[in-house]
C-alpha cells in the first residue's frame, strides 16, 4: 500500500510511538583506512556529515554523501569502508520503535536503503548538535526527543509503501494496530477531502463497530470525531492566519458559525475568538497570564 496523502505518520498520537536508544551514540569520525562488518539486533540510522562511505546491505551496494542517511534494519548483515576526500563524519543510532507498544513499526515498512533529507538546512544543525551532545556511555532524555525528529524526517523521505502481508493478516493485533494508523493517516492527511471518513474505512476488514472501539481505545477519538479534530486544528491555523471566525467556519466546512464555535470550544479548550485575540496578542508582544487575561483584561 503506497504512501497515504499528507505525511506518513500524520495524525499518529505522540504517545503511540514508542522509541528506545539501544545504546550510546556512535560518534563517526573515520579515516581512509576505516573498514567495518557486522550485524546489529537492532536497527541502525547512520547520518553522514561529511565525507563518503559505501555499504553493503545483505550484499546490496549503498552510498552515503553529506546530507544522506541510512537505516541498517535488525539483523541486516552490512560492510562499510570510507571513500575517497574529507574525513567520513556523522552519527549511527541504534534504536527499536514500536506501535502502541509491542509492533516493531519499521518491520511493517518498505523503505529506500538511503535517502537525501530535503530540508538539510534545517535538519543539519540538529544533526551536528545531536552528535556533539551525545554522552561517551549512556543516552539522555534530549537524545530522544532530537532523534525522533531525525528518524521522522528520515522515515517521509525514505518510505515507499506499507508491507501488504503485514495488513492482510486480520486476525493478528499487529495488523489491527498498523489498520488504526493508516487510517488515521488518512483522515490527518486532508481531513477536508469530502468522504474522507468513508473511504479511509470503506475497505477494513473489520467489523465496523469493532474498529471503532479499537480506533478510539488507541487514538483517544472515534474515527468521526478524530476527523473533526483535525477539521478543527486546522482551524487554528486558519485563525492564526488573520482569518474572521465566520470566514474559519465556512473554510473548514461549518455552514452554522455557532455550530463551529461550541465544537472548536469543546476540542480545542477555548472559543475561536479568544483563540484569535490570543494569538494576536502573541504576535504583538503582549503579556498574557494563566488566567487567559492579556495586559491584565480577561478574554471573553
Amino acid at each position: 500500500m503506497d504512501k497515504t496523502e499528507g505525511l506518513v505518520l500524520s495524525g499518529i498520537p505522540a504517545d503511540a510511538l514508542s522509541l528506545k536508544l539501544s545504546r550510546s551514540t556512535i560518534k563517526m569520525r573515520h579515516t581512509a583506512t576505516w573498514r567495518v562488518e557486522k550485524s546489529n539486533e537492532v536497527h541502525d540510522l547512520v547520518v553522514c556529515i561529511s565525507g563518503t562511505a559505501h555499504y553493503e546491505l545483505d550484499g546490496e551496494p549503498a552510498s552515503l554523501s553529506p546530507g544522506e542517511a541510512m537505516l541498517i534494519p535488525a539483523g541486516a548483515r552490512f560492510v562499510g569502508r570510507t571513500g575517497a576526500g574529507p574525513v567520513y563524519t556523522g552519527f549511527a543510532q541504534h534504536f527499536t520503535l514500536d506501535l502502541f507498544g509491542h509492533v516493531d513499526l519499521i518491520s511493517q515498512m518498505d523503505l529506500q536503503r538511503t535517502a537525501r533529507f530535503s530540508r538539510w538546512r534545517v535538519i543539519e544543525p540538529l544533526v551536528r548538535h545531536y552528535r556533539e551532545i551525545a554522552p561517551a556511555s549512556s543516552t539522555t532524555l534530549a537524545q530522544y526527543h532530537i532523534f525522533m525528529v531525525i528518524l521522522i524526517e528520515f522515515i517521509e523521505e525514505a518510505f515507499i509503501r506499507w508491507r501488504e502481508q503485514a495488513l492482510v493478516n486480520s486476525a493478528g493485533p499487529d495488523a489491527l494496530s498498523l489498520h488504526i494508523m493508516l487510517t488515521a493517516s488518512r483522515i490527518a492527511g486532508n481531513p477536508f477531502k469530502p468522504g474522507i471518513l468513508e473511504d479511509a474505512l470503506a475497505s477494513l476488514p473489520y467489523n465496523p463497530d469493532y474498529f471503532r472501539r479499537a480506533f478510539k481505545d488507541r487514538i483517544g477519538y472515534t474515527p468521526a470525531k478524530f476527523c473533526e479534530f483535525k477539521r478543527l486544528e486546522q482551524a487554528m491555523n486558519i485563525l492564526s492566519a488573520g482569518h474572521s471566525v465566520k470566514e474559519t467556519a465556512a473554510i473548514t466546512g461549518y455552514p452554522d458559525v455557532y455550530y463551529f464555535s461550541r465544537q472548536f470550544k469543546r476540542f480545542i479548550g477555548t472559543s475561536p475568538s479568544a483563540y484569535r485575540l490570543l494569538n494576536r496578542a502573541r504576535e504583538s508582544g503582549q503579556f498574557i497570564d494563566g488566567a487567559a487575561q492579556i495586559d491584565g483584561k480577561p478574554i471573553a
